[in-house]
């Protein structure tokens, strides 16, 4: 395999007329063409630290890739920057497999430029070596199976018996920090691999009851759909950017509607724009506390899942929701899935929305009247003329705390 790589590499040196080097999409050096010139300037520091090392320092990456690197599909020219140890400027060719980034050739760029037809022929050459890169990626173990019946085991020996197989096939990392992440909902039956991931050791989808299709039925029952469940190893248990930022490429992947991982890349828990996945719901991603083996996986998908819900629930949580942070959809998630209560039913109906949520935003501010008009742009008589018809719709005394606390938790549970 290794051959193939040089070969392509070579090929493309000898279409650009300049030595072209092949990374990794976590800059690991691959191939690399020769490099015959007595011209110094034919090499910088970024080159020949890539070269001597096989690798890149994180800021040299972080600098390449604020290019658009991951994202773009042609080729990419990148200016010199000799403060960051770039002094030659360069063109970068995505290495791409059905969508998903796997690596970046580059050449130093000198006069004579590369000619669009040079160039569209390199990335030919490019799709080629993109299509090694997955062919190998597949042919390593993605641990799908086994993650997924530890998933989805019962306690007891069974569930005994697939971590030993999932902590067989982890080695030391088993015993490693972790976060789970569930991605909702996920498009397809196929999960990507966990070396297009950011931080993975492992991934699998598993069967999803989704709020979509009449929401909840009497019976409790919503649309069975895939999430994709996400085991992410961390460096600290404070840091939770590496399950981000795993997370918000997956959020990606789903709102492309395919089932490979993408580029995009979370910064923060919460600071990912949206995605809209194929059937026009938005995917949205939970992450559970950090635990240190694999003892609590189950606990932890758990976790993960319903801050997923969470955040499909309320807005306002997402698109990333930590599940410490739901506050009280962490107990609300818990519970069955059952029909609304009796005395909230009325207030649900289509018909009552605007008094429903009137309702909510009174109780999310502790019932402070001009908290509440303020939030909803409306005026103190006109929410006290709502909150009036909540009372006569649901027989419920808002001056009650049992009777608040009721209607409080029953409009949290009709978002999920």
């Amino acid at each position: 395999m290794k051959g193939d790589y040089q070969e392509l590499v070579d090929e493309i040196s000898a279409l650009l007329g300049a030595p072209a080097t092949l990374e990794n999409r976590d800059f690991g050096l691959i191939a690399f063409g020769a490099h015959d010139s007595d011209d110094d300037s034919a090499m910088d520091p970024v080159r020949t630290r890539s070269i001597l090392t096989r690798k890149s320092t994180p800021a040299v990456r972080a600098w390449f890739e604020g290019f658009g690197i991951t994202r773009a599909t042609g080729p990419v020219r990148i200016p010199a920057a000799p403060d960051a140890g770039v002094f030659r400027d360069r063109i970068c060719l995505p290495v791409r497999h059905r969508g998903v980034v796997l690596g970046y050739v580059w050449l130093l760029d000198a006069e004579p430029h590369p000619t669009p037809a040079q160039l569209t022929a390199a990335m030919e050459v490019a799709a080629r070596i993109g299509g090694l890169l997955a062919d190998e990626e597949r042919a390593g173990s993605d641990l799908s199976r086994e993650l997924r019946a530890a998933l989805t085991a019962e306690r007891g020996w069974q569930y005994d018996m697939a971590l030993a197989a999932l902590r067989t096939a982890l080695g030391p990392d088993a015993e490693g920090l972790h976060a789970v992440v569930a991605v909702t909902p996920w498009p397809g039956e196929d999960s990507p691999s966990a070396r297009t991931v950011p931080a993975a050791a492992a991934l699998c989808t598993v069967p999803w009851q989704g709020p979509a299709a009449d929401a909840v039925t009497a019976s409790g029952e919503g649309a069975v759909g895939q999430a994709l469940a996400v085991l992410v190893r961390l460096r600290a248990a404070d840091n939770l950017a590496p399950a981000a930022a795993a997370a918000g490429r997956l959020r990606d992947a789903a709102g492309r509607g395919t089932g490979a991982g993408t580029d995009a890349t979370a910064g923060t828990a919460r600071g990912s724009a949206t995605a809209k996945a194929g059937t026009g719901t938005e995917a949205v991603a939970g992450i559970a506390l950090p635990r240190r083996g694999l003892a609590d996986l189950d606990t932890a998908w758990r976790e993960a899942a319903a801050a997923a819900r969470a955040a499909t629930a309320q807005p306002g949580l997402g698109p990333l929701a930590e599940w410490s942070a739901i506050g009280p959809y962490r107990l609300l998630t818990a519970l069955p899935r059952t029909a609304p209560d009796p005395a909230v039913q009325a207030l649900l109906s289509p018909s009552h929305t605007e008094l429903a949520r009137t309702a909510e935003v009174f109780l999310d501010h502790a019932g402070q009247a001009g908290r509440t008009a303020t939030a909803l742009g409306i005026h103190r008589q006109t929410l006290y003329y709502r909150l009036s018809r909540v009372e006569q719709l649901t027989g419920l005394d808002l001056d009650a705390g049992e009777d608040r606390l009721l209607l409080h938790m029953a409009l949290k549970a009709a978002r999920l």
